[in-house]
């Protein structure tokens, strides 16, 4: 019988390697909301924003007026497409332990200008939290400067903003949607 000796640090950065979801967008989407990558709490319930200490849905139950929070996940999906708002995370693969973004290394990104030329009703990028916005300009390069693009304070409860601070600069949100 043969022995396979495996190497300890391969098999670590194998378990530490992280995937995005899909996207969740439509024709009818004209808000794109991009975080960085899901946390480990998100990819075990495969859900984003899944950890429930997370002020996402909160913060969007407010900006699109419809209580998010006790609906299932597919219906909370399907409000946020019918209000025109949709999901994605700019990092499409990363190593990182734990959720930190600051853990973030040896990351793929996400092809986002593909998916904007494929969804071109998409006029505003909302960028959730500080690592999603330098990561997320970086990628969309020049094409940045043809959309409305929102820095928002992050929804994670490691950002410990108070929740009303928070709040201030996602209800901006509200008008861009109306316009867009």
């Amino acid at each position: 019988m043969m022995t396979k000796l495996v190497n300890l640090d391969d098999a670590l950065e194998k378990s530490s390697r992280k995937r995005c979801f899909d996207p969740v967008v439509d024709a009818q989407t004209r808000l794109l909301i991009l975080g960085s990558l899901p946390s480990e709490k998100s990819l075990a319930l495969q859900e984003y924003y899944g950890n429930r200490q997370n002020k996402f849905w909160e913060l969007m139950s407010e900006v699109i007026g419809v209580e998010l929070v006790p609906l299932d996940y597919a219906s909370k999906l399907e409000a946020l497409l019918h209000h025109g708002v949709g999901l994605w995370d700019v990092v499409a693969e990363a190593s990182r332990q734990g959720s930190l973004d600051s853990n973030i290394r040896e990351r793929n990104d996400n092809d986002l200008p593909n998916l904007l030329t494929r969804f071109p009703n998409i006029k505003v990028i909302a960028f959730n939290g500080g690592t999603a916005g330098r990561l997320g300009i970086k990628v969309l390069g020049a094409k940045a400067a043809a959309y409305n693009i929102v820095a928002l304070p992050s929804s994670s409860p490691a950002y410990t903003l108070p929740y009303a601070n928070k709040a201030e600069s996602w209800l901006a949100l509200r008008s861009l949607i109306a316009v867009s």
